[in-house]
């Protein structure tokens, strides 16, 4: 092949290119002309997604083809437990995890934020602060949550009624969601119970503690000479709730006293003992330990005994 028949060949390729992409050119305007405009259309609308977290897990069912439903169903009605979520391949449904990182967040929200400044100044608290300086020393020194310096044990000495029969104390724990879900109900409600058993106290005399723990009760039995103390704590929050709040109370605690000492009631929420029921409860187990003079097990060992 000499040069004049491979500059023939090239030229015949070319217009043979040529020709080819003619019609996919034509095709490609015919489309553009034709196609649908996009649209431009920017309304906001106004509707709102139904809240997730609002979905009671009892009635959530969602498990495909079960071989009982209603026996599934009356299991689930005895737990908040994450049963039935069903799955897609070997993963769980979309609302399924939604919901799991919804929760998740309510529990690391109820832990890292402070209770509203303005709770304990509305129910008339006296405010205190233990030892701790901010919320991550609070979380990585736990000891530091059990002790008040010396300004605050004075402050607490100079406004507190000294040797009361009962010293209530609030304290924000791990959970502020707890504290503001409940403390407004629970309190009233204690003094409306002690009122049946002639006991009393007053609001101005509940210690609110921020960056508490459980033992900081015990400085503060201490310190107030009270009878009984019942320390209002927020739980720390999992999965269930976030606003889950407990009540330790104790006879004449002493710092580095045995946690067995104590009396516990949990899970004082919406979905567990709700503030109203929890506080006549409370009410008749301070009645309890004031005329006993004893608290955790050596006061189950008297109800026990029928004393």
């Amino acid at each position: 092949m000499d040069e004049k028949d491979l500059k023939s060949m090239i030229e015949n390729i070319l217009a043979d290119m040529t020709e080819d992409k003619k019609p996919a050119a034509a095709k490609t305007t015919s489309s553009t002309s034709t196609a649908t405009p996009a649209s431009n259309d920017s309304t906001v609308s106004d509707d709102v997604l139904d809240d997730i977290t609002k979905i009671d897990l009892k009635k959530q069912f969602l498990q495909d083809n079960p071989h009982d439903r209603e026996g599934y169903l009356k299991i689930k009605s005895f737990t908040p437990a994450r049963l039935g979520m069903g799955r897609v391949g070997t993963r769980y449904k979309t609302a399924s995890v939604l919901r799991f990182r919804a929760d998740h967040a309510a529990a690391q929200d109820a832990v890292f934020s402070d209770v509203d400044p303005q709770l304990p100044k509305d129910m008339g608290f006296f405010e205190t602060q233990t030892t701790c300086s901010s919320k991550d020393e609070f979380l990585t020194r736990p000891d530091y949550g059990r002790k008040f310096s010396d300004e605050t044990v004075a402050a607490i000495k100079k406004n507190i009624t000294p040797n009361a029969k009962i010293q209530m104390v609030v304290g924000d724990g791990l959970s502020s969601a707890a504290i503001e879900a409940n403390v407004k109900e629970i309190i009233p409600a204690i003094q409306q119970g002690l009122k049946v058993y002639g006991l009393s106290f007053d609001t101005k005399d509940v210690i609110f503690v921020k960056y508490a723990r459980v033992g900081a009760e015990d400085q503060i039995g201490e310190v107030t000479g009270a009878d009984v103390v019942c320390m209002l704590v927020g739980e720390r929050p999992g999965l269930v709730t976030a606003k889950s709040m407990s009540a330790y109370i104790a006879y004449k605690p002493t710092v580095g006293m045995p946690e067995a000492n104590r009396t516990v009631v949990s899970n004082i929420h919406d979905g567990g003992m709700p503030a109203v029921e929890a506080g006549a409860y409370i009410a008749e187990l301070l009645d309890k330990m004031v005329r006993l003079k004893k608290s955790g097990i050596d006061l189950k060992a008297a109800e026990n005994a029928g004393a």
